[in-house]
């Protein structure tokens, strides 16, 4: 199953054109407008709501989290299926337990680590209420969502089952749960190890009666993921009875019956036991719960006040706030307060605390829009993301493509590290080295993998050599195109040469006679040929949907097609056409308009190349026109994000 991600929320065209030095002006003008002393709107959380795309094939989660957290303290209520992948959908009424990790909008399920769940009354059984599936998985409570509410830091639910209000909130590598109890009989917690992921190995150990910690290792999208964590109660439970029979990797912690409210806080680390308790204590020590939440808030504030909408529409303000608060909900922080974390080669590394190491590039998502946003609003972090990059690529040797708690997963097309890279370099952001990272590039480039050296040596992919080859090839000459955007700046002029001829190869997938990009098998096009197709020629589109894949050439892109009034005219049958697609089922193709498919990345640049056209006023017609336009359509104050 492929990828999808809400980091396309907001759209920035990714190098849209070879004038890079107009557009390091233009980063540095927006940068200069980002000034901490000038008024801020003190409202911005309240149009934040953290339950657009817990709903439909959004797989967000509501939890509590701050900007780019290493802890994501969220309620679990599915464990399987696509649409679990946040670990939440709207439409479920039960509440598993509370997890300390979590996905955005990933197309594939992971993390779910630590699962947490109060319980009040009986002893901890699982209840009949719970579907059969989960009968050896978990607990849980029925819940209501009208005693639910989420806020950028903060989450709270009443539970039904026990009676027992919950709040949560989190600093960078801390979860701190709240529970209150108001039924009758014993208080439990229940710790479970062995939810959602297949569990390599994991433990407890009871360290006194108010410190648990432990680990597990486990196996999912990450093939190797290392957790660890440590535990502090507010209350001293009266015992700690673990549950090992079949395999199981469970703690239930008894409470005495007369205690009305506990407090926990888990620090969490992929290194040991001994630095989730240092991010624990550093974190949240001498603090209490009502500042920990202000905290939590504040940070949220200060990165959504970096762009300020000056508008009376609170809707359009929720659907904007909400976006950007999306698009801060990864990458992670996955270096520990004393700067070890976890490496490619999975190893323990040291580094500066205070450039932190991060996981969960999503890159084939988030180097179209989400990265570029950050060259904006947060180049200290895009520094940050690229030394990242280039420690990963020392570790692991090649630059990231889909990389999540220090698995390289192989997910998705293309190697766009480059992209982002080459962005942050052309536009003045260079706090790396350089040669490094241009080394880097086409080193990852040249690797014989995917594809990658049938692309150079031929100019194309066949479709009998590599799944998904007109997707591959398109995206390859992108990246070839940054590398060679960043050569030219640092005066490498043969190697720029050399990148900006393989930036030219999408021609090679070029019809004339039917003005689609095709596969080919060796000289001839793979026939039939239908554009509505869905195929593994194609990344989870169709030929309608990669056809106008030239960001970087939108000019030759232009010529190729027969000039500005071909373009218009092609974009206008684009958006035109029946919406009925052949072949394949694919989920990820939705938010249709003709065949133009805003649910899912490739098609997000295709309105703005009427900009190129002769007819250069129909981008804002279909972006923004209020007359059924993309944003009117799918930026919705609404739990599925995107209808299909």
């Amino acid at each position: 199953m492929k990828n999808k991600t809400l980091g396309f929320l907001i759209f920035i065209p990714i190098l849209f054109s070879a004038q890079v030095n107009e557009l390091k002006k233009a980063s540095d003008r927006a940068h200069s407008l980002i000034n901490p002393l000038r008024n801020i709107d003190p409202n911005l959380l309240s149009y934040v709501n953290p339950f657009i795309g817990t709903g439909g094939h959004g797989h967000t989660f509501p939890g509590a989290t701050v900007p780019f957290g290493m802890v994501q303290l969220s309620p679990d209520t599915r464990m399987e299926g696509w649409d679990g992948c946040g670990g939440y959908h709207y439409s479920d009424s039960i509440i598993h337990g509370f997890s300390h990790t979590h996905l955005s909008g990933t197309g594939v399920p992971d993390y779910a680590d630590l699962l947490v769940t109060p319980v009040c009354g009986s002893y901890p059984a699982v209840p009949s209420y719970l579907p059969s599936y989960l009968s050896k998985a978990s607990y849980g409570s029925r819940f209501n969502h009208k005693n639910e509410r989420a806020t950028p830091g903060l989450y709270e639910v009443h539970l039904i089952d026990g009676n027992i209000d919950v709040i949560l909130t989190a600093t960078q590598r801390t979860g701190i749960h709240k529970y209150t109890f108001k039924g009758k009989g014993k208080r439990y917690i229940v710790l479970d190890l062995d939810y959602r992921d297949k569990v390599l190995d994991a433990g407890f150990t009871v360290n006194g009666n108010q410190e648990i910690s432990g680990y597990r290792k486990s196996e999912g999208w990450a093939k190797l993921q290392y957790f660890y964590f440590a535990l502090n109660s507010s209350i001293p439970f009266t015992k700690a009875e673990e549950i090992s029979a079949e395999g199981q990797h469970r703690l239930i912690l008894h409470f005495d019956k007369k205690v009305t409210a506990i407090e926990l806080r888990v620090g969490i680390s992929a290194v040991d036991e001994e630095g989730a308790r240092k991010n624990l204590f550093h974190e949240t020590d001498g603090l209490g719960f009502e500042k920990l939440t202000a905290n939590a808030k504040n940070s949220w504030q200060i990165e959504l006040s970096k762009i300020q909408v000056e508008s009376n529409n609170l809707t359009q303000k929720t659907i904007f706030y909400s976006a950007l608060y999306h698009t801060m909900m990864a990458p992670n922080i996955f270096s520990d307060v004393d700067g070890r974390y976890r490496g490619r080669d999975f190893q323990i590394h040291t580094i500066d605390q205070k450039v932190p190491q991060y996981t969960v590039f999503s890159l084939w998502d988030t180097y179209r829009a989400t990265h570029p946003l950050f060259t904006i609003i947060d180049q200290k972090r895009t520094n940050a993301f690229i030394k990242t990059f280039l420690r990963q690529f020392n570790e692991g040797k090649d630059l990231p493509v889909w990389e999540l708690a220090a698995n390289e997963t192989e997910c998705m097309i293309g190697f766009h590290s480059a992209s982002v890279i080459s962005d942050a370099y052309v536009k003045g952001i260079r706090e790396y080295s350089a040669e490094d990272a241009l080394n880097a590039m086409v080193y990852t480039s040249n690797l014989n993998e995917f594809g990658k050296t049938l692309f150079r040596d031929y100019g194309l992919i066949s479709s009998d050599w590599e799944s998904e080859s007109v997707s591959k090839s398109l995206e390859y000459a992108y990246d070839h195109w940054c590398i060679a955007q960043m050569a030219r700046a640092m005066n490498k002029q043969e190697l720029a040469a050399t990148h900006d001829q393989l930036g030219l190869n999408f021609i090679n997938h070029y019809d004339p006679k039917t003005k689609f990009m095709r596969s080919r098998r060796g000289a001839q096009w793979v026939s039939p040929f239908d554009p509505t197709e869905v195929n593994f020629n194609y990344t989870e589109a169709n030929s309608w949907q990669y056809s106008l894949y030239a960001p970087h050439q939108p000019h030759i892109l232009t010529h190729l097609l027969g000039g500005k009034n071909e373009l218009s005219k092609w974009l206008d049958n684009l958006f035109s056409t029946s919406s009925s697609l052949s072949g394949r089922e694919q989920a990820d193709i939705t938010g249709l308009i003709g065949q133009y498919a805003h649910g899912n990345e490739p098609s997000h640049h295709m309105a703005y190349l009427y900009n190129y056209s002769s007819t250069p006023w129909k981008t804002s017609f279909f972006v923004d026109s209020n007359q059924g336009d993309i944003r009117e359509e799918h930026y919705l104050n609404d739990r599925d994000f995107c209808p299909t």
